[in-house]
């Protein structure tokens, strides 16, 4: 992968940042990279360590958790305003991302985090996605950190 490569896959990564409420779609974000969506999906992946698409459904259920936490939304509100269009595949991802249904999140209390700066809690607050644990491998959230 060339540097201009990883560029161009920087200023998409910063586009889905930025836009994640938007309706955002591979073929489209391939084209802002100026490549083709296959070579787009695997460059991005290569360099990120995610698909394009579990990149931009974890930005989106980031912002999900701090609509929740602040409780003044439905869930379903919640859902339409970080960009998804199908309330049960949103909680089907925010489920497996966190580990806990929308409802429950919202439903919990989180006065404990007010004090913490923003960029503590974005790093603390990051879902981290697991898998199924097999033949004895351990799971990525107890996996060391390098």
């Amino acid at each position: 992968m060339t540097l201009e490569d990883l560029v161009r896959l920087r200023r998409v990564r910063d586009l889905i940042d930025r836009e994640h409420a938007q309706p955002l779609d591979v073929p489209a974000l391939a084209r802002a990279a100026l490549m083709s969506p296959g070579h787009f999906s695997r460059s991005f992946r290569a360099a990120f360590g995610e698909t394009p698409y579990g990149y931009l459904m974890t930005r989106r259920v980031e912002r999900a958790k701090a609509l929740l936490r602040r409780g003044d939304l439905t869930v379903t509100e919640v859902c339409l305003a970080v960009g998804c269009t199908s309330l049960g595949s949103f909680s089907s991802r925010f489920t497996e991302l966190v580990g806990e249904s929308p409802s429950a999140y919202r439903a919990r209390h989180h006065d404990e985090s007010a004090a913490v700066p923003p960029c503590v809690a974005r790093v603390r607050t990051r879902p981290v996605r697991t898998r199924p644990v097999r033949n004895g491998e351990a799971r990525d959230a107890d996996a060391p950190l390098a």
